[in-house]
């Protein structure tokens, strides 16, 4: 351990402490060693619920309870057969209770693992994304403006580094880093040699080692103080907990009834409190919330496999009712692999040839090549070194001559085999990519197209200091030594860089730019977005040695040299994407920080309506106060020219419309506009880790169509969850109908208490699980969204659920009555057809409630395997009961002959008898009839 605190520390002393390399970072094998010495990086997280105790929770519901306390009396009363068998029903009750909350928690456990945070890191003289518990002391971690820093670490480098400790220490302005060794004793918010793990970058770019990870960082100290809640009931959960003690009222009522009457009509007293408990059990869906939590939580693995990564379980509902999509446009509605498609240098418009990542093509005028030199050379120049992204193959940062330039060997050579095998080993285009800013990659493989590699450039001018590109400076410069002087590069939007220069290079020659040759510029500037090319202006400027590095001095006065327009192909899958939203009733806006003639543009290409007043600028936004941007709001489609902080402005416009709005973010300054959404989005990818935070939901792949396909999930999982509400609670109306009439008209009691029970198991488990994993409805997206905060019997499904409950109850009722009339009053066989009849009903009734508007020969009987594998696992449980002999004896029941299975197969599947007719003779005359 060290004898004095690491902000005591040089930088140079604290990597000969922990043994470490700036410039290579750690070996991969000494990373993995250290690994397993201290630990993962990660907080002692408070214990999840231990399963015995998941399983011992089953038993705590009060009608369990109430079931468990009878059953002991009638033990002790000589009925120990019948107390086995309710034991033993409770109990498998109980595990498949705890099945479904079990693999509950595993699948939240898992998407937790899934969105887990990344950090970049150096190892092996790669720059690498490695998650964050797996950084190590002695680790080089690579920061940059909206990072959440991943460990306590100590700065090396910083260029306008600038971290947010309000979350460690309550300062709410953001504090300068630099490197550097304090002397004696600092408080933790003076440590400005120090970032600290949870901070977040807000500015600047930075090279820090990693001095503590896990509890040893300031913030594993106060882990307690951070624990969070992850357990979080959505609004659907809270609506079915309300319902559910309703339903518990009302089924204690009428169950009391039961009991009351039958004792009154001189049943003992015994059987009808044993009966009575028995029915409000099966009566109360005790399951409902358990199965909900499933389905939620498996319908969130479904949106894994689709690139949808949920954080909040609310999210899930309200993706159903989304009504307004709020999409960035890049990366998201596009490919978001900027190519630069057409440079203006030297007053001459040139073409560039290739597309992608892979540095191949070449620069052409009027059809023919050009040489690469004078002024084009010096704008090529710009592009590469005022830039900060890296050029990949098969994800090996390599130098220039390995790839076809001019550079040196750049990368590290570890891993030996596999480094050859992935260099030399893929032929294929897409093995090249950019780490980095995808704009910043295209103008670094736009200069390596011209024969200029990064590498060889900072050889002969080093780069000295950076000033940052921001969102509110849109520019971006870069410092190196030139000569015996210094020279800024400069780039960035062509309006604000054009405001910084007084002079144009024109044929080698520094010329002062006129307001004629402004024009001319500005005029090329609109030619080429219209073309929906984005463009950046180029500028640069020699400075004597010894200037100050301040924006305000090497920002002003500059040689513009030119203009280079880059293209971000829309994605193939948005226009069909936003084209089905549509038809789901969703509107989709785009946004982008991109001129209005480039937005409109691409607007056109994915389908989006782009006319006057459907487009917005940033100005114009400026220019409105909020009650009128809530009313243009919902006519506006495309918003160019905007700054994040618009994006806020926006939501809260919607939603004072009414609209239930999702917005994508990925910079730090997204982040409460995306927290203000109803369904905040973030990226993946590209995201930094505050806007993820932030967030209800996280794209993996940063595509616009996958947040169309959660919704269409989304959707899914509610109709889903309606569908078993309707079968749970109809199947309870059922079987509390026979029970209750009967009982107050004087028959026999249809059922007994221990077939109550089982019929409660095999109906009310295996199918409603199966229910819950059904497939999508055809025509889902077809609909318009549902209202949020909908009662769950809204659109019809209270009444449905009404009358098939009816006809349940009345189905068995009759076959009772009749089983009692055929059989002279035989008792078991009436019971034992009854018993059946129910059964068998609410197996024919699984399948009427996979859909509210479909008939189930339309949906297709074997569609949901699940479903056809529950129901064939209940009628066989079924079956067992009836003839089993040692069942028999248990629950009561005799054998069934073919006249009695004649019997309950008519009233119990009467209503699909008469679907199936309607389905196969009476729609197709009736549509032969219209085609006439």
């Amino acid at each position: 351990m060290q004898a004095r605190p690491w902000y005591q520390f040089s930088p140079d002393e604290a990597l000969e402490a922990l043994k470490s390399d700036a410039g290579q970072g750690l070996a991969t094998a000494e990373a993995r060693r250290r690994l397993a010495e201290k630990g993962s990086n990660q907080l002692q997280a408070r214990p999840g619920i231990p399963p015995y105790r998941l399983f011992l929770a089953q038993f705590q519901d009060l009608m369990v309870l109430v079931l468990l306390a009878a059953t002991v009396i009638s033990a002790f009363l000589g009925e120990v057969a019948d107390a086995i068998t309710i034991i033993a029903i409770v109990v498998i009750n109980a595990i498949l209770g705890f099945i479904q909350e079990y693999r509950a928690e595993r699948s939240l456990e898992t998407l937790k693992e899934m969105a887990t945070p990344e950090a970049r890191v150096r190892r092996d003289g790669e720059v690498l994304r490695v998650p964050a518990r797996e950084i190590v002391p002695g680790d080089i971690l690579l920061l940059e403006s909206g990072d959440r820093v991943a460990a306590d670490a100590l700065v090396l480098r910083g260029s306008g580094l600038q971290a947010d400790e309000a979350a460690l220490t309550g300062e709410s302005t953001p504090v300068p880093k630099e490197p550097g060794h304090l002397a004696g004793q600092v408080s933790l918010g003076d440590r400005r040699n120090m970032v600290h793990q949870g901070t977040v970058i807000t500015g600047g770019r930075g090279v820090v080692l990693v001095v503590a990870t896990g509890m040893a960082t300031e913030f594993g100290k106060i882990a307690g103080m951070l624990q969070e809640v992850e357990a979080e009931e959505t609004p659907l959960q809270k609506r079915l907990a309300s319902l559910g003690r309703w339903l518990v009222l009302a089924c204690l009522a009428i169950c009391a009834a039961v009991v009351v009457t039958g004792t009154l009509r001189g049943e003992d007293l015994y059987g009808m409190f044993l009966a009575g408990v028995s029915l409000a059990v099966a009566a109360i869906p005790e399951g409902l919330p358990a199965i909900v939590t499933v389905c939620l939580a498996l319908g969130v693995q479904k949106m894994v496999q689709r690139n949808a990564i949920i954080r909040k379980l609310p999210a899930v509902e309200t993706l159903g009712c989304a009504t307004v999509i709020c999409s960035d446009k890049t990366g998201t509605l596009t490919q978001n692999q900027m190519t630069v498609r057409q440079v203006w240098a030297g007053g001459r418009s040139f073409s560039v040839s290739g597309t992608g990542y892979k540095p191949q093509g070449e620069y052409q005028e009027k059809g023919q090549r050009v040489n690469i030199k004078g002024d084009l050379q010096m704008l090529l120049t710009i592009a590469a070194q005022c830039n900060n992204a890296q050029l990949q193959k098969a994800g090996l940062g390599i130098g220039g001559w390995l790839r076809g330039g001019n550079g040196r060997f750049a990368g590290g050579a570890g891993r030996h085999g596999s480094f050859w095998s992935k260099l030399f080993g893929s032929r294929d285009e897409d093995s090249w990519s950019i780490s980095g800013d995808p704009t910043e990659g295209a103008l670094l493989v736009a200069a390596a197209k011209g024969g200029l590699w990064r590498e060889r450039l900072e050889r002969e001018e080093p780069r000295l200091a950076e000033i940052p590109f921001d969102s509110e400076r849109k520019r971006m410069s870069v410092i190196c030594r030139s000569g015996q002087g210094l020279r800024s590069y400069v780039k960035g939007a062509p309006d604000v860089i054009l405001d910084l220069c007084d002079a144009i290079l024109l044929d080698g020659r520094v010329v002062p730019l006129d307001t004629a040759r402004r024009r001319e510029i500005l005029a090329q500037n609109e030619v080429m977005a219209g073309k929906a090319l984005r463009v950046l202006a180029l500028a640069y400027r020699d400075l004597p040695a010894g200037t100050e590095i301040q924006a305000a001095r090497v920002e002003k006065g500059l040689v513009l040299v030119g203009l280079m327009g880059m293209l971000d192909p829309p994605r193939p899958e948005a226009a069909a994407a936003i084209q089905l939203c549509r038809q789901a009733g969703i509107k989709v806006v785009m946004i982008t920080g991109d001129h209005q003639i480039t937005a409109r543009a691409v607007a056109r290409e994915l389908g989006l309506p782009a006319s006057a007043g459907e487009v917005l600028n940033g100005q114009q936004l400026d220019a409105m106060d909020e009650a009128e941007l809530a009313r243009v709001a919902p006519g506006v489609n495309v918003y160019a020219r905007v700054s994040p902080h618009h994006k806020l402005r926006l939501v809260r416009a919607l939603k004072a419309n009414g609209q239930i709005v999702a917005m994508t973010g990925d910079g730090v300054n997204d982040a409460p506009a995306v927290k203000e959404a109803d369904i905040g989005i973030a990226m993946g990818k590209s995201g930094t880790d505050v806007t993820r935070e932030a967030a209800a939901m996280i794209l993996a792949d940063d595509n616009f169509a996958t947040i169309v396909a959660a919704i269409e999930e989304g959707r899914g999982i509610y109709d889903n969850i309606r569908k078993f509400i309707r079968y749970l609670l109809s199947c309870n109306i059922g079987e509390v109908m026979t029970m209750f009439v009967a009982a107050v008209s004087g028959l026999p009691l249809p059922l007994l208490p221990i077939q109550i029970l089982w019929m409660n198991l095999v109906t009310d488990g295996l199918p409603a699980m199966a229910l819950g994993v059904d497939n999508k409805e055809p025509g889902l997206m077809q609909r318009p969204p549902h209202p949020p905060g909908e009662s769950v019997f809204a659109r019809g499904l209270g009444r449905s659920m009404a009358i098939l409950g009816f006809q349940i109850g009345l189905a068995t009722l009759v076959v009772f009555i009749l089983g009692l009339y055929l059989g002279d009053g035989d008792l078991p066989t009436a019971r034992t057809l009854a018993f059946t009849t129910l059964v068998v009903a609410q197996l024919f009734a699984v399948f009427e409630c996979r859909s509210e508007h479909l008939s189930p020969f339309a949906v297709g009987y074997f569609s949901n395997p699940y479903l056809v594998t529950a129901v064939t696992i209940s009628l066989a449980m079924q079956l067992l009961v009836l003839y089993l002999p040692p069942l028999q004896a248990v629950f009561k029941t005799v054998p069934l002959n073919l006249f009695h299975w004649g019997i309950i197969l008519l009233a119990a599947g009467w209503r699909t008898l008469l679907g199936g007719l309607n389905y196969y003779l009476v729609v197709p005359v009736r549509r032969l009839g219209w085609e006439k």
